[in-house]
């Protein structure tokens, strides 16, 4: 054997290694390059099995009888673009007369059948020119984020798609966000990433959490306020409602509308304010927003719905104000009683991880996207932490979040504590920085000895 045959056998064994083990690495050492030429190779024929080729057009035909030549070959979308990626390859077509994005949407199956790739999605960039990413790998199961991520105020990166890009939470763009999940979904991991994305920023961060606490009170030293009960949430919620009015009339006072004054810098929300006296903006978040609804006494009832009016009122009119609303939950429907539809209707971002029947899922994704409904009911149990993502046009993508342990959540919060706002409306809601259990609570009472 030669020394040649022994170094193409030890690249091969080691190909095949990096696959098994590390399938990132292998992608951006052997994978990339393999799958740019089998692309190269195979694309007019593929396009034209799958069926995304027109017939040449009547000029190209009359040239041809007229010269004596074959009849020319259907055409194929032209490659704009192929870019490789961390994860996969991009693909940028320029579409022919004719052609829809669709066509390239419902054949976005047997492309991945006949390049070889582990997925492959599609979008339509503008008119006539379609985006194809292409994924070498399962980016879902080890989820790797990358280094550097399109951070920008209130913009925070959370997950990453099955396509290989991030995914981010806008609340600018999307101010509200709802978050459904079965018990070991993933549910808490999501909440941990997006509160380990927003403590570095300056925001205000408010929490509820009816589980007396568990989930939300470990980060306590980077939240402005905390409930950890339906009767103090109540208070709280009716404070930030006084606190929305507040910054409303701030904004008039500042609105700038005269003459004088050019149109673009007229005020209509905060982020139109001068940064010196721009309030702080709020993000709320639910832990299990059925805690808040349920009730078994008329004075319940009453305190309910209070709750569910204040949670209205935020979701209508907080965004100019930079309230915004992070809702979760294992199910959110008509049952928890009225004006749970109508808060519904204001989260425009939904996100359901695995769940328990399609009645939940239709919940999330009903109104907007039926194939969304289908893609979160076929979540497998084993697989937690992926969820689909979605919004009020219809889009959906299957997304994981990188695994955050609430000891790494904790570490983070009490590195950015510096950072927490001062809020004067929910100062009474504050928690204490250093308060700790002075003792062990006891599960059960002691029963004495008997002789």
């Amino acid at each position: 054997m030669t020394w040649f045959m022994v170094s193409v056998v030890v690249v091969v064994a080691a190909a095949g290694l990096l696959r098994w083990r590390r399938p990132a690495w292998y992608w951006l050492t052997f994978g990339v390059i393999v799958a740019t030429v089998r692309v190269l190779v195979r694309y007019a024929s593929v396009m034209d099995a799958c069926g995304l080729t027109v017939p040449p057009s009547r000029w190209r035909l009359a040239l041809a009888r007229v010269a004596n030549r074959p009849v020319p070959e259907s055409r194929v979308p032209r490659i704009l673009r192929l870019r490789p990626t961390r994860t996969g390859l991009v693909l940028r077509l320029k579409l022919r007369p004719g052609q829809d994005a669709f066509d390239v949407s419902a054949a976005t199956d047997r492309l991945r059948h006949s390049f070889g790739m582990y997925g492959v999605t599609s979008r339509e960039v503008r008119s006539g020119v379609v985006e194809v990413r292409m994924t070498g790998y399962d980016v879902l199961k080890q989820v790797q984020m990358p280094a550097k991520t399109d951070t920008r105020p209130m913009r925070v990166p959370v997950a990453l798609r099955e396509d290989g890009s991030v995914h981010y939470r806008d609340y600018r763009a999307v101010p509200h966000g709802l978050t459904l999940g079965a018990t070991e979904s993933g549910k808490s991991v999501y909440q941990r990433n997006l509160v380990a994305g927003l403590a570095p920023m300056d925001v205000a961060l408010v929490g509820i959490d009816c589980k007396q606490g568990v989930e939300l009170f470990p980060l306590a030293r980077r939240f402005s306020a905390l409930a950890d009960n339906p009767d103090t949430a109540l208070e709280l919620l009716e404070a930030l409602v006084s606190h929305m009015e507040e910054v409303y009339q701030l904004i008039r006072a500042e609105q700038r509308i005269s003459v004088a004054v050019p149109d673009a810098e007229i005020a209509a929300d905060i982020w139109d304010l001068p940064d010196d006296i721009r309030p702080v903006p709020v993000v709320v978040l639910v832990d299990e927003v059925a805690e808040l609804a349920l009730f078994a006494s008329k004075e319940e009832e009453k305190r309910r719905d209070r709750i569910i009016t204040a949670l209205v009122r935020l979701a209508q009119l907080g965004r100019a104000a930079g309230i915004y609303l992070e809702i979760c939950g294992q199910r959110f429907g008509s049952e928890l009683g009225k004006g749970i539809t109508m808060l519904r209707a204001q989260l425009t971002g939904r996100t359901a991880h695995r769940v328990n029947d399609e009645t939940s899922a239709n919940m999330a994704f009903g109104d907007i996207s039926p194939d969304a409904v289908l893609a979160a009911i076929q979540i497998p149990a084993e697989t937690r932490g992926i969820a689909i993502a979605g919004d009020s046009t219809g889009g959906w993508h299957r997304i994981r979040a990188p695994h955050t342990s609430l000891r790494q959540a904790v570490n983070l919060c009490n590195k950015y504590a510096d950072r927490t706002p001062d809020v004067p409306a929910l100062a009474a809601y504050r928690p204490a920085a250093a308060e700790l259990p002075s003792a062990r609570v006891p599960l059960s009472k002691t029963a004495p000895a008997t002789a």
